[in-house]
């Protein structure tokens, strides 16, 4: 097994070096979701089972009833829902999110200050067959995507006026929010290979990609970070044609909708893409980054892997347990290299199963991993 990386949001966002250690149970918010959301957070949370029978760890979990009415743009976070948010996040538990559709998403982030989000791109070297790019284009690819999640278009006012014939939404950025978002990734940076790109799409948004660059500029001053901006539509293309001149990459939030979705190419299935959403006072929202699929929906055909890896990113970065998390990605590695996989990642000779076979085939690769693991993974 790989050495376990440290936290990220230790090293890189504001005040969650100071972090006190959880003491007693670990508090955990889970909400299901919809469409695949409830069947791969049970698949997670069979493999939670797992490590904490591993390595004697204790989870209070808190779960969610439903996700609230739906709205003309899909579910709403409402004031039983946002009270489970709040009540999670205020203890300084995260929570660990299935898939929803809508707004929903943008909600949470706007009204929790979610400012800050995680896009890890590491394709799988097990999973090499099953994409579409060619292997050595792929090979020790590791960029962090390190997005804006609550200024923006998403985030402008919108709605209707003459009748409904004229449709509009508003996208603003402030120096103050951009900085903000910007000192995270420099920090990124410099703890990792000290490349920053920045995405813009100047003749497009021409003052907003400006303000980015400049900020940008001010931002890694004196900090060693090589920065340049990199035109959104290029980004995309350079992402899958040659991910590796990448390190970390700073977006707005639309365009760093674009480029995560682009970045799912290069690992092979959306059903492996992972995110992670931080904001001041520790608050943390884990999810994947793939949607609802409602087409897959109790077909137990969805991949899980994005979940459970979104549980991996959850005991490193917020309960600060690094090899337990690297012991539930290398459980998953296993399990792969072994050749089961789900539809979407399916290559000649893979043994193909469901969701809830595939997890608990990692569940039990976990104990089996964790034997292998010289260093006491709990302090």
């Amino acid at each position: 097994m790989s050495a376990a990386r440290s936290s990220l949001a230790r090293t890189c966002l504001p005040g969650w070096a100071e972090r006190a250690p959880s003491t007693g149970p670990l508090a955990v918010g889970i909400l299901p979701g919809e469409g695949i959301g409830p069947e791969v957070v049970g698949a997670a949370l069979t493999v939670l089972d797992a490590v904490a029978d591993t390595f004697g760890l204790e989870f209070r979990l808190s779960v969610a009833d439903d996700l609230g009415p739906e709205g003309p743009h899909g579910p709403t976070l409402n004031d039983d829902v946002g009270c489970f948010f709040a009540d999670r996040l205020d203890e300084g538990a995260p929570v660990l999110c299935g898939a929803v559709g809508g707004r929903f998403v943008y909600e949470v982030r706007a009204r929790f200050d979610l400012y800050c989000k995680f896009v890890p791109v590491r394709p799988r070297p097990e999973l090499a067959d099953a994409s579409i790019l060619r292997p050595e284009r792929v090979h020790d690819v590791d960029v962090l995507v390190v997005r804006d999640n609550v200024g923006g278009l998403y985030q402008g006012a919108f709605g209707r006026r003459d009748g409904g014939r004229v449709a509009f939404q508003e996208a603003v950025y402030d120096a103050d929010g951009v900085d903000r978002l910007l000192a995270v990734a420099v920090r990124a940076a410099q703890v990792r290979r000290g490349r920053l790109a920045v995405v813009t799409k100047s003749g497009g948004i021409p003052e907003l990609s400006a303000l980015w660059r400049e900020r940008a500029e001010l931002a890694a001053r004196g900090s060693g970070v090589e920065v340049e901006e990199v035109e959104v539509d290029n980004a995309c293309f350079q992402l899958v044609a040659d991910p590796d001149r990448f390190d970390v990459v700073a977006t707005p939030n639309l365009l760093g909708d674009v480029v995560a979705d682009t970045a799912a190419l290069v690992l092979g299935s959306r059903g492996l893409a992972v995110s992670a959403n931080f904001g001041a006072e520790d608050h943390a929202v884990y999810q994947t980054g793939h949607g609802a699929a409602y087409d897959l929906a109790g077909t137990d055909r969805a991949n899980p892997v994005a979940q459970i890896e979104s549980l991996a990113l959850m005991l490193r970065e917020s309960f600060d347990l690094p090899i337990v998390g690297e012991v539930v990605h290398a459980a998953v590695t296993e399990v792969l290299r072994a050749g089961y996989r789900t539809a979407d990642v399916a290559a000649p000779g893979s043994h193909v199963v469901g969701t809830r076979e595939l997890a608990a085939r990692i569940a039990q690769a976990v104990p089996v991993v964790a034997a292998r693991v010289d260093a006491a993974p709990v302090p």
